[in-house]
């Protein structure tokens, strides 16, 4: 065994490069199955962030399906999901070019189903006993509004700019269009500002005539204050669903004789919010066996539900993060990951419990003696509460810190704000604590998997809450002795950018950080972003505008004289959601006030980066400011990133 070398934290030579990271990367995303085949969404980096559409069949073969330049990805809501369906062997999908819905027999070309008009479609379900196509419709047609939503329907075949025929409409959002197993009825839900969907929706039931239109229209549950999620029917057209009503915790219920019914009563989480369309986190083996994923304390767990005894049967399952779960009544089809392997298509095969990967999101022939497995903490935070988070310590076995040397801390903040981060293998995190750099990956007051009192922290306090906890959990690893507190950094997106610049600004815990398309100010995302969120920061800080003095009061553009901390920024130069100038307003106040700056823009990318070459300049450009920030000599060879005022 080769001793380890003597060198400072953060400037360990790490084989888990940048290039490494981006290249042969494949970002798994949504299943559909179809008789025996699987079909399934790649977003390819070294495509420029292209969704292909790809086919496993029975006998193993897998086929990509969607030829270039096509990209299987809608921008509903700008953050799409459900973006491609399938049925009878046909593929139907979103393309992020033009936003139409596309036809595609495989082997052929794409067909144009919608206009060409500015109208986004997501969340498809075919209906072929009526030949139609039944979906969510975002219309961007009349510029002097805000778009409208509604439910539509699309003939299957025939001309292109035929008939969008609207089936549902009136209220701010739709979502889940699902079909009976019999064909004579929809169910879908739907919400309206100023709530988002985990906030409260309503699921309703219509009746569907010989030309697929609604009527005799009935609300079956849900309200202003109560989140349902995931309809689903089950073979026998039991409706089926993810409801709060009675715990605060999203659980699986179902419709039965006009009564509503819990079917597994349990502090655990069978939901998730629906920041994207298609999530799925149970499906149907039999009308009496729900094969289903929850989360406790950040981790997922598998299990099998019978519905008429009640007894859930967890699989001894060596994942700790699954999603898109798609069900057949022998096996189950998801993606998985744990945190020593990366995410995989994986199929369960019910009968034996046994697990068998069909596709990897990436190969990984590194010694797993470079990975830092996390360790799940919970620490003390304001008020008496707790807040959790996920600790990686430095792992690389070729090196070792002098003695009494502590390694700097990275505190990594997840976006939404309602969203979680999970404990799933990422190479980017393992990039950073190679190199010596540990990582604290916070599940903030308000992140999700740990019920709805939980996720209510953040409400009126965004801003506050979040800060509290990213603080309290960087100080409890320094009073344990984990980290040098001397030497904290902070780094987030999109929200979480906000967190990491109100951190940087309000406290004086963190030394620097990182803002990768952070808000900067609240009151300009009240203004200006899309119409999905844009009454979202009515429940984190207030209505706007009678509550603009506590907007004005949150936002860090309004209070750089309390600024003090060097700061790099990541910008998408086309992002509709967190426009540019957020971080512009940010980099000019702290350029004016001689802080160390850093500001590094992309051309072509929107909320997030999908770009290989981008995806590594940002990541590389943040371990060099650290490097410079902190005095450690950084191992890579790194193209300089400009910092001002150094």
């Amino acid at each position: 065994m080769t001793t380890p070398q003597i060198a400072s934290y953060g400037s360990w030579k790490s084989p888990i490069t940048a290039d490494l990271i981006v290249t042969a990367a494949n970002n798994l995303g949504q299943i559909v199955l179809e008789g025996d085949s699987i079909y399934w969404i790649e977003r390819r980096p070294s495509e420029g962030g292209r969704n292909a559409i790809v086919r496993r069949t029975p006998d193993g073969t897998i086929t990509d399906l969607l030829p270039l330049p096509f990209n299987a990805r809608t921008r509903v809501h700008e953050y799409g999901g459900g973006d491609f369906t399938v049925s009878k062997g046909v593929v139907y999908f979103s393309n992020f070019a033009d936003q139409r819905l596309y036809r595609l027999v495989p082997g052929s070309e794409p067909v144009p189903l919608s206009p060409a008009r500015d109208i986004r479609f997501a969340d498809a379900v075919v209906d072929q006993q009526r030949n139609l196509l039944f979906s969510v419709s975002e219309d961007h047609t009349d510029e002097s509004r805000e778009a409208v939503n509604s439910l539509v329907s699309l003939p299957l075949t025939g001309d292109a700019e035929g008939n969008v025929q609207i089936i549902a409409s009136g209220n701010d959002f739709y979502s889940s269009p699902r079909l009976s197993p019999d064909g004579s009825h929809l169910s879908w839900l739907t919400w309206n500002h100023p709530n988002m969907p985990w906030d409260g929706t309503e699921l309703w039931i219509g009746d569907l005539d010989a030309q697929g239109f609604i009527s005799n229209a009935r609300l079956v549950t849900g309200g202003r204050d109560l989140s349902i999620v995931q309809p689903t029917w089950a073979p026998d057209g039991t409706l089926h669903f993810v409801s709060e009503q009675d715990n605060g915790w999203w659980n699986l219920y179902r419709l039965r004789s006009g009564q509503i019914e819990p079917l597994y009563p349990m502090e655990a989480e069978f939901g998730m919010p629906q920041w994207v369309f298609g999530i799925s986190t149970y499906g149907f083996a039999s009308s009496q066996r729900i094969i289903c994923t929850y989360t406790q304390n950040g981790i997922n767990h598998l299990a099998s539900l019978n519905t008429t005894t009640g007894k859930l049967t967890n699989y001894e399952s060596p994942y700790t993060t699954i999603g898109s779960l798609q069900v057949t009544a022998t096996h189950a089809i998801f993606l998985a990951a744990s945190p020593t392997e990366p995410a995989a298509l994986i199929r369960l095969t019910l009968d034996n419990g046994e697990f068998e990967v069909l596709r990897r999101s990436r190969e990984i022939t590194l010694d797993r003696a470079y990975f830092s497995v996390p360790e799940a903490i919970e620490f003390p935070t304001e008020h008496g509460k707790t807040a959790h988070a996920f600790f990686y310590p430095p792992c690389n076995p070729d090196f070792q810190a002098p003695a009494g040397e502590l390694p700097p801390l990275l505190v990594e903040i997840h976006g939404g704000p309602t969203s979680a981060t999970s404990s799933a293998f990422n190479l980017s995190r393992q990039f950073w604590t190679s190199r010596g750099i540990a990582v604290l990956d916070v599940n903030y007051g308000g992140s999700t998997g740990f019920g709805r009192e939980y996720r209510q922290r953040l409400n009126g306090q965004w801003g506050v809450v979040d800060v509290d906890d990213c603080v309290n959990g960087a100080k409890y690893l320094v009073e344990r002795g984990l980290v040098d507190g001397k030497r904290l950094a902070i780094t987030g997106g999109s929200a979480g950018g906000y967190t990491t610049l109100c951190a940087l600004t309000f406290r004086d815990t963190f030394s620097t950080g990182a803002s990768h398309f952070g808000v900067s100010d609240i009151e300009a995302l009240a203004q200006d972003t899309h119409k999905f969120e844009s009454r979202y920061d009515s429940s984190l800080i207030g209505p706007y505008p009678e509550s603009i003095n506590l907007y004005k009061e949150r936002s860090p553009i309004h209070h750089t004289d309390r600024l003090s901390r060097p700061i790099i920024f990541f910008q998408g130069l086309e992002d509709k959601i967190v426009l540019p100038n957020q971080s512009e307003r940010m980099v000019e106040a702290l350029r004016q006030k001689g802080l160390p700056v850093a500001y590094v823009t992309f051309e072509g990318e929107q909320h997030g980066f999908r770009r290989a070459e981008n995806i590594k300049r940002a990541l590389e450009g943040e371990l060099y400011f650290y490097g410079r920030i902190f005095g450690f000599p950084v191992a890579d060879e790194i193209e300089p990133v400009e910092i001002e005022n150094l």
